[in-house]
């Protein structure tokens, strides 16, 4: 018997025997990489949904009792919700033609005849919403997977940035109805040791404003990094004439934080005043400030309201959804709002922006809010 010679904690006959197993296992593909290559990985899906159709399809004709008609609506309802835009029509239109040869096996009755209308309807129901989907070039989940990262990712862009220990700031947000796209959003940056915060409403809301929100919000953010404060708003306002949408305006109010000193410019277009509450005197003061919409007039002036704000105080930015109902005057929502703020903050302002959204405002629309604190 030959003497084995270690080698790297391997004996010399071991390893031979690795790698004759390894060359082995290298040149023997697996069967799904031999179907990976025959098959592309987009086509696999319908390649199923056929063989599945077909196989319905057989069983409905040869066992029809057992074997509904209805049972066609499966791979229908599937394909609706996995195939893209170029394949889910010709899909549906296979799975009619599997119909139309199953039907006249069958004892027709008002059930079939029922079925087989239903089967259309849907058929063409999927058909329009293909086509709808063509513009975009995305499938079912899919596309709604992307709009959804999308909506977050644009979302994220306007968090809160890291403050200093002595600030404290938080925002929240409510759609009408509580669907997942709002109109109303918040912006924020800091820049240069300032706080740059911008809350908007846009016109419209829920998921008829949702979208024209997803784009303002990103081009919105930017702006606010990239411009002057003394800018932002005549910025924002040219981004919005440019767009030329029916319902292309938008109110907005801007708050420019000095957070070294306190310092404040407020600067409005068209938005409800925000409210500083003052520590010393434990009142609210509604800070009045002049500017047009957003998107109605070219080279609007956004004059500021300045001020400081102390130790203690607490400033309040939201939307008119947080003080306007179909039966009261915005200046009654406003107080009401305050009354509710003195209430539920008490010097607790962690976590009062969620305390005072939850309290206030319409169900029906969107609402948002930002509270700041100087601790």
């Amino acid at each position: 018997m030959p003497a084995e010679v270690p080698l790297a904690g391997r004996t010399i006959s071991q390893q031979g025997a690795w790698r004759s197993g390894r060359s082995s296992a290298v040149s023997s593909p697996s069967l799904g990489a031999a179907v990976g290559r025959v098959v592309p990985r987009g086509s696999r899906v319908l390649v199923l949904l056929v063989v599945s159709t077909v196989l319905i399809g057989l069983a409905i004709w040869r066992f029809d009792e057992d074997a509904p008609l209805v049972t066609l609506l499966v791979p229908l309802v599937v394909s609706s919700l996995v195939l893209g835009p170029r394949q889910l029509p010709w899909f549906v239109l296979f799975v009619l033609l599997v119909l139309a040869l199953v039907v006249p096996t069958q004892d027709i009755n008002l059930r079939i005849s029922l079925t087989v209308i239903i089967i259309f309807g849907l058929g063409f129901l999927v058909l329009m919403s293909s086509f709808r989907r063509s513009r975009l070039g995305v499938a079912g989940i899919q596309g709604e997977t992307m709009f959804v990262d999308l909506r977050d990712r644009i979302l994220r862009q306007g968090g809160i940035p890291d403050l200093p220990d002595e600030w404290y700031a938080a925002s929240e947000l409510r759609s009408a109805g509580g669907t997942p796209f709002a109109g109303d959003f918040v912006v924020a940056s800091r820049v240069e040791g300032r706080l740059e915060v911008a809350v908007v409403d846009v016109s419209g809301k829920g998921q008829g404003a949702g979208t024209r929100a997803l784009l303002l919000c990103g081009a919105i953010g930017g702006l606010l990094s990239a411009l002057p404060p003394s800018e932002f708003l005549a910025g924002a306002n040219r981004f919005l004439l440019q767009q030329d949408w029916d319902e292309g305006f938008a109110t907005a109010i801007h708050l420019s934080l000095d957070l070294e000193t306190g310092h404040y410019d407020i600067r409005s277009a068209g938005h409800p005043p925000a409210a500083l509450r003052h520590a010393g005197s434990g009142r609210w003061e509604v800070l009045e400030s002049e500017g047009p919409i957003l998107g109605l007039i070219d080279d609007a002036d956004f004059p500021p309201t300045s001020g400081e704000m102390r130790h203690g105080d607490a400033l309040l930015l939201y939307t008119d959804g947080m003080v306007e109902t179909r039966n009261r005057d915005i200046a009654l929502g406003i107080d009401r709002m305050l009354g509710q703020a003195e209430h539920l903050l008490r010097g607790q302002f962690e976590g009062g922006a969620t305390r005072l959204v939850e309290a206030l405002g319409s169900r029906n629309d969107d609402r948002a809010l930002l509270l700041v604190h100087r601790r």
